[in-house]
């Protein structure tokens, strides 16, 4: 699935079992939820923090996939298309740190 069929099958689950998005402030509220999911998995199995028996059957998939779905929701209620937006920064990235990271003696 490309991003931009992604777009649109959220667009289409919301507008089908969603009744309508939620506002993009809420939206933001529960991305900012989501990442924090995300990273209490992470912190947890990949960090220093040690795991909790209720995080070891967490899927780390779905929290990311939970991300992605927010933030779809609100490139779709704010009018970005995800996949321009997306070639746009990596060109940028290319164009700034093309070098920088060859380059860097702490990645060597």
């Amino acid at each position: 699935m490309t991003i931009e069929q992604s777009q649109q099958e959220v667009d289409r689950w919301i507008k089908t079992h969603g009744v309508r998005y939620f506002s993009e402030l809420t939206n933001l509220a529960i991305l900012t939820e989501e990442v924090g999911e995300l990273a209490r998995i992470m912190a947890r199995r990949y960090g220093e923090q040690s795991e909790k028996e209720s995080d070891k059957n967490l899927d780390l998939g779905d929290e990311m996939a939970d991300v992605l779905w927010v933030l779809i929701c609100l490139a779709n209620q704010t009018g970005v298309n995800l996949t321009e937006a997306f070639h746009k920064n990596l060109e940028k990235k290319t164009r700034r740190d093309k070098d920088r990271h060859r380059n860097n003696p702490k990645l060597k």
